[in-house]
């Protein structure tokens, strides 16, 4: 497809960050085997963070299993936090070394990271001597760059010149929030870091910058549509003549040709969804309800080929409001026709009732967070209601609640006249340990252990709350996750045969998952690709054909009303009922280990969100409520070969 013009940067849009990785690597391999038959060196502009990471893992896996040689490859990083020791668990050459370098046959001596234990007055001479390389290696053909939220690449904060050279810089407070869950807090990051400076990226015979999720999707319009500024450093890409943007559809949902496609050219008007995308839209633009709406709103905005194609302009208000009150029910689980009443819409699934369901929660709070209200409902209306704790949340967990906890176990051994010998024993542990923790340092363990139980503990006390019984409770564990850190391993086998065996041994009615993908370490979209594996995995089960999938999402954001297909209005009662659930995460209250930058309370978030949902309704013209939770309906497709298609 040809750029639309509201796009000053080409770009690529892949269906998943896996397949645009994998487009990368494959791009940046060609480079490197074309300059190895012409005898000369690739030199390679590298990036750090969690977004190059699956380009590093395809780049190992063509090493080792079709023979790519980096022999002849010479690479140069972006930039490195100053002051940081090599060896240190955010250090950009560990990651560098751990993601690639140790796993392919690069020479020692070709590898270039800044330095960030240079002496401060030595840094301003490093700095030009690390220009220098980069010439003395005939310029870098190829430079991968991610994005940050303050639009930076590398670390070219707000107000970096296009003409700017490889220097230390000072860090934007967005830059350092977005690094405070890999440093374990906020303090712990440093303020300066060097960085290539925007000119001597642009010198880059190519360049790619890759971008994954819906976090990023609002600098990324900004980037490719908005002015070159200053403010956002990506923007001088555009003056590139070889620059691509490398994108999934999370972060591309910002650009024009997705947020408003009626603008971008004429359309065929033949898809529902994208007609009540244009009147949400519409009615919110023009302050109206939507059956308020009129032939010259319509002309106005832009949509006259929309009333064309499909007749009166009424109808097609008409068309879209019902839709919209389709999909807002009290009874998430169906309705039994024992409780109908005159004028009630009939769905499908009214047919089985009770329900058993099955609520996926990545960390040990989201279910409560992001549909304790639904929870309540389906609990309150009969439904056997399970909720599947994927992941321990283990390193959400602050170390003076492991100490508080523990102390709290000896105490009550005390007072029962047990035997303190082993408690004692793990105090000393504790104590000792701590004492010495390092910022960021994996917990021992033991204390990963400790912490893991305090979360478990929290969402059983969430679920009597709500009602659920504690036999009815799953504390998946997934291997994924139990790594003690913020990095974690590879979705594995043993990962998604877990969610098979406990799929099958429910055969629910309905499944909730968490659809939102914006979690600061990724964990939910790991939680979520495992569903989807295990699902495809069990297509020929027939209780599968009857199972309900709905994709609710979390603290970070919540669906566009033209996405929501069940919208389960809340009581100020259900509310209530849903704040004490998460109330009950009490180690997540008043401040939680990775609150992103959001500084609102989990609580906070999801009141707000819901109440907002509620009012966006509201000014569409249909009934008023106090909250709403939104979820979309996720129908499995399978493609001929029987494979599941990429959603």
């Amino acid at each position: 497809m040809l750029t639309p013009p509201q796009e000053r940067i080409a770009s690529r849009i892949f269906d998943t960050a896996k397949q645009a990785s994998a487009f990368v690597a494959r791009e940046i391999a060609n480079l490197i085997r074309q300059r190895a038959a012409e005898g000369r060196n690739a030199v390679l502009g590298l990036a750090t963070g969690s977004t190059p990471t699956g380009v590093y893992d395809e780049l190992v896996r063509l090493h080792r299993e079709e023979g790519l040689s980096f022999k002849n490859v010479i690479t140069f990083n972006l930039d490195e936090y100053y002051p940081m020791q090599p060896n240190a668990l955010q250090s950009y050459v560990r990651f560098m070394h751990e993601y690639l370098f140790d796993l392919v046959d690069i020479p020692a001596e070709n590898i270039n990271i800044p330095d960030g234990t240079i002496a401060p007055e030595q840094v301003a001479d490093y700095c030009r001597q690390y220009e220098q390389r980069i010439r003395d290696a005939g310029g870098i053909d190829l430079q991968i760059l991610g994005i940050g939220r303050s639009g930076h690449i590398g670390f070219n904060e707000p107000g970096s010149s296009a003409d700017s050279r490889t220097r230390l810089i000072t860090l934007d407070t967005i830059t350092r929030l977005d690094a405070a869950a890999d440093f374990f807090g906020e303090q712990y990051v440093p303020r300066r870091a060097i960085t290539m400076g925007v000119g001597t990226i642009l010198e880059a015979r190519r360049i790619i910058l890759m971008a994954f999720g819906e976090s990023k999707a609002p600098i990324i319009r900004q980037a490719m549509e908005g002015p070159v500024t200053s403010r956002v450093s990506a923007s001088y890409l555009q003056n590139h003549p070889d620059a691509l943007f490398v994108l999934d559809p999370a972060a591309a949902a910002e650009l024009t040709r997705f947020k408003h496609p009626w603008s971008v050219g004429p359309m065929k008007w033949d898809d529902p969804h994208l007609v009540r995308k244009a009147v949400i839209w519409l009615s919110l633009e023009k302050k109206k309800p939507i059956l308020l709406l009129t032939e010259d709103d319509y002309n106005e905005a832009g949509l006259q080929d929309l009333v064309a194609q499909r007749g009166r302009a009424y109808d097609t208000n008409i068309d879209v409001f019902r839709s919209l009150t389709a999909c807002i029910t009290g009874w998430p689980g169906g309705k039994p026709e024992s409780r109908k009443r005159p004028g009630d819409i009939s769905r499908p699934t009214d047919r089985i009732f009770p329900k058993r369901c099955l609520i996926f929660s990545p960390h040990p709070d989201d279910d409560v967070i992001s549909m304790g209200g639904t929870l309540i409902r389906l609990v309150d209306q009969g439904h056997d209601v399970h909720v599947a704790y994927q992941t321990s949340g283990n390193i959400a967990v602050f170390d003076a609640d492991a100490i508080r906890f523990t102390d709290f176990a000896s105490d009550f051994a005390r007072m029962i006249g047990a035997d303190v010998t082993q408690f004692e024993a793990v105090e000393r542990h504790l104590e000792e340990f701590l004492r010495n923790k390092q910022p960021g340092q994996a917990d021992s363990p033991r204390i990963t252990a400790i912490k893991g139980l305090i979360r478990r503990g929290e969402a059983r006390a969430a679920c009597r709350e709500c009602g659920v019984p504690m036999d009815n409770l799953h504390f998946l564990d997934m291997p994924f996750y139990e790594t003690g850190t913020i990095k974690k391993k590879p979705l594995s086998e043993a990962d998604v045969q877990i969610i098979v065996d406990l799929l099958q041994k429910l055969q629910p009615h309905q499944i909730y998952a968490a659809g939102d993908l914006s979690d600061p370490h990724g964990t939910h979209r790991v939680c979520l690709e495992a569903i989807f594996q295990a699902i495809d995995r069990l297509k020929d089960e027939q209780w599968l054909k009857d199972c309900e999938i709905w994709l609710y999402r979390g603290a970070w954001q919540e669906w566009e009303p033209d996405k929501i297909d069940m919208a389960v209005p809340l009581s100020p009662e259900e509310v209530e009922r849903k704040r004490l659930a998460i109330f009950r995460h009490q180690s997540q209250k008043d401040k939680a280990m990775f609150p992103g930058t959001d500084k609102r309370e989990f609580w906070q978030r999801a009141e707000d969100r819901n109440r907002a949902t509620a009012e966006l309704f509201d000014r569409l013209g249909l009934a008023q409520y106090a909250a709403m939770e939104g979820f979309v309906r996720w129908i499995p497709q399978w493609a001929a070969d029987g494979t599941m298609k990429t959603v």
